[in-house]
């Protein structure tokens, strides 16, 4: 089983950092959140709000991209690690689902699984007890192991990235838009499994979504960004009855439901613009 253990102590705090692109673009200011150990916590808000940019300040992946945390710090398990390689991170406990479904395209999906073993020192026994418990978790997947990962559906190749995930026994994961390109069914799908994973092997989800709806049903706390900075934070359940949250994000408010168009193209409260 992976070891994660349950307490509400916080795994990972991000303090007030910025993050600028090419020296020169100014992408996150001052994002701060807390995700505490054995919780599911959603990052909330509209495509370019910061999301991404802010799960790559964690995993310390946006040096590819030629940008930089240039302010505030990312503290995991009481430790700064904002300086560590991602690899290092990886190996603490912390693994990135990348938004996009990235898999070895000519490998297998049980190659592809078998690779997010690579930093591990286990025994082949260890290593088979997870893939297992990995096929327990999403059985399409044993059904497709021994096809090409790049001629499997959307969905495979999402549950694929993240079995890969959990074969590195981490600790915690940071999701990016797990919904993104696929069918409801299989939305909802991928969030049980997710739900399962957490209450069952303790490991911890950072997740961000723009599916505002679904994501706030299964996470326990959510915070919205919007243009870099965090714009509202709070209990998933307070946030879905937020009426700001209804009008905004869900397309409904007191009036009843209304167009994402319509929703958009009215003028924002103050307090979202601090």
């Amino acid at each position: 089983m992976f070891d994660a253990g349950r307490t509400d102590q916080a795994l990972l705090e991000v303090n007030n950092i910025e993050v600028i692109y090419n020296h020169v673009i100014l992408v996150l200011k001052g994002v701060s959140l807390s995700v505490p150990k054995g919780g599911i916590v959603a990052l909330l808000g509209g495509n370019g709000a910061g999301k991404t940019t802010t799960l790559k300040a964690i995993s310390n992946l946006l040096a590819s991209e030629r940008g930089e945390v240039t302010k505030g710090s990312v503290v995991y398990k009481g430790e700064p690690v904002q300086d560590l390689a991602p690899s290092a991170l990886v190996k603490r406990g912390v693994i990135q689902v990348m938004e996009g479904r990235h898999c070895f395209e000519h490998l297998t999906v049980e190659e592809n699984l078998l690779t997010g073993a690579y930093t591990r020192t286990a025994s082949r026994a260890e290593i088979q007890r997870d893939l297992d418990l990995v096929y327990e978790y999403f059985p399409r997947l044993k059904d497709v192991r021994r096809s090409q990962a790049g001629y499997t559906s959307g969905g495979e190749q999402q549950m694929t990235a993240i079995g890969r995930a959990l074969m590195s026994r981490p600790e915690m994961i940071l999701l990016d838009e797990p919904s993104m390109g696929l069918a409801p069914q299989l939305v909802e799908q991928i969030f049980e499994i997710v739900k399962s994973v957490n209450e069952n092997e303790g490991v911890t989800f950072l997740l961000a979504e723009q599916n505002t709806n679904v994501a706030l049903r299964f996470a326990r706390y959510g915070y919205i960004l919007e243009s870099g900075r965090v714009v509202m934070d709070g209990p998933a359940d307070d946030l879905r009855e937020n009426p700001d949250v209804k009008e905004f994000y869900l397309g409904v408010s007191e009036e009843g439901r209304k167009s994402f168009r319509d929703v958009r193209s009215y003028r924002r409260r103050k307090r979202w613009l601090a």
